[in-house]
């Protein structure tokens, strides 16, 4: 039988396939909720050849994929998938999306792969292993002075009137002079904290197939990952904030507004 690492490689790689292939072609784009949450035939095609490898090696393990929802079972393995995660980007031409797969057992993640394939960037993490870049073994940055960190951020389509607003808190993060990205794309936010490209990252409302392998690659980088109270991150949390670790305490207090 395949290890979990062949399998999860072998239905990224499978999928980011795809993905070049369609990649500024012509495709199907749908909408989901919302007029621009978008969905495309690319999406489904991708979600279907790596549920196909999944089930085809570990036929009992559940799964939970953006499109299809959960495909459940009593297996303590879960599959957490993200067929492009950057879906707008994607339909847009823009070069910035990817593939993201996590398996976790007991709702912790034990493995996982963000793959871009426009760029040919593929990171992998295994827990208690590191995190690697196209094989090569990466960390998050060393920058402990907040005043010159670089972060990189998102917002959600949808937003509820009895919550802060996600732009009051993006307007104190720039009001301290700080440079802020928005990518696109929540999972190689976070892979680009694991790798010393951004120092932080922030997110309100984003669901388990856009963090779960990203989370694994950050804190396999070396890096820190909570939620907006600073509590030990579950993937299903809806507030992320994934740093190096080092200015951590300091985004929190502006999140929170204490700064």
């Amino acid at each position: 039988m395949a290890t979990f690492k062949e399998v999860l490689l072998e239905a990224t790689r499978e999928a980011g396939s795809i993905i070049q292939e369609y990649f500024q072609g012509s495709f199907k784009v749908g909408n989901k909720e919302g007029i621009n949450n978008l969905v495309t035939e690319v999406d489904t095609r991708a979600e279907t050849k790596i549920i196909e490898v999944i089930q085809k090696h570990y036929p009992d393990h559940f799964i939970i994929s953006e499109e299809v929802g959960e495909l459940s079972t009593d297996s303590a393995y879960k599959w957490i998938i993200d067929p492009i995660d950057g879906t707008v980007n994607f339909a847009h031409g823009i070069p910035i999306c990817c593939v993201s797969i996590a398996l976790i057992k007991d709702d912790a993640p034990i493995m996982g792969a963000v793959y871009n394939p426009m760029m040919n960037e593929l990171f992998f993490a295994e827990k208690g292993k590191g995190a690697f870049l196209n094989d090569v073994p990466i960390s998050v940055s060393a920058k402990s002075d907040f005043r010159k960190a670089c972060l990189v951020t998102g917002f959600p389509y949808k937003w509820p009137d009895s919550t802060e607003h996600p732009i009051k808190v993006f307007e104190r993060f720039i009001l301290q002079g700080l440079p802020v990205r928005r990518l696109g794309s929540a999972a190689i936010d976070l892979c680009w904290v694991a790798c010393g490209r951004f120092d932080g990252f922030w997110e309100y409302n984003l669901s388990p197939w856009d963090i779960a392998a990203g989370y694994l690659l950050v804190e396999e980088a070396g890096g820190k990952i909570t939620n907006f109270n600073g509590d030990p991150y579950s993937v299903f949390d809806r507030q992320t904030l994934a740093t190096n670790g080092l200015i951590h305490d300091e985004m929190l207090d502006i999140i929170k507004n204490k700064k």
